[in-house]
Parts: C-alpha cells; structure tokens; sequence
C-alpha cells in the first residue's frame, strides 16, 4: 500500500490550498482526474464537484466531506478516519460497514464483490 503523497498536480494544488472554487471551474474543462494516494487530510472539500474522479488509496483523515456527492467516484482502498461526512453520498459499491469502519478506526475501504 502506498503512502498518501501530494501530488504533482494544478487541480490538486486547488484543492490542498481549498480553493473548491477554482478546482470546480477548471474541473467543469473535461478530462479525467486522477488523485490516486492523494492527501487529503484536514481538508475542507464542502462544496466539490466530485463526479468522476479517481480517489483511490486517498487518505481523507479529520477532511470535511459533509454534502460531497461522491458516488460516481472510485474510492477503492481509501481512508476516512474521522472525517465530518454528515449528508454526504458514497459509492454504492461500499458498504455501510466499511464506511464506518474507515470512519472509526481509519481501515482502508474495500469495495464488496459485484452482486453482493
């Protein structure tokens, strides 16, 4: 398992600096998001346009989620301990089990079998 990391990205340094804003309009220019072992703890992402992107492995420890859609985002392997996530939407490919395991004790989230 990699370790969070920064990543070299524009979109990314948006959003470290919490700029949710600016990623959201530049988001809105097309092309895949890729913010695979990103770090995203502490961070205040109310309000991110999230479709789409690609969080697996991010590490979202103490992030504030509350009302983030993040249903059509691929969070396979990522972390949530103790992240504020009142109102928000999660892959249905994760289960409630998992969420709050991520949630309580920082486990990575693993996606349940197809069908299951």
């Amino acid at each position: 398992m990699n370790k969070p990391r920064q990543l070299d990205s524009p979109l990314y340094a948006l959003l470290h600096n919490e700029d949710i804003e600016g990623f959201n309009a530049q988001k809105a220019q097309g092309g895949d998001i890729d913010f695979t072992d990103g770090d995203f703890r502490g961070l205040d992402l109310r309000l991110l346009e999230a479709e789409g992107i690609n969080f697996t492995n991010g590490y979202f420890r103490g992030a504030d989620l509350r009302g983030v859609d993040l249903r059509t985002t691929r969070m396979d392997g990522a972390s949530i301990a103790h992240a504020q996530i009142s109102g928000a939407y999660f892959p249905i490919e994760l289960s409630a089990d998992e969420i709050v395991m991520s949630l309580t004790y920082g486990t990575r989230m693993r996606y349940r079998p197809q069908g299951k």
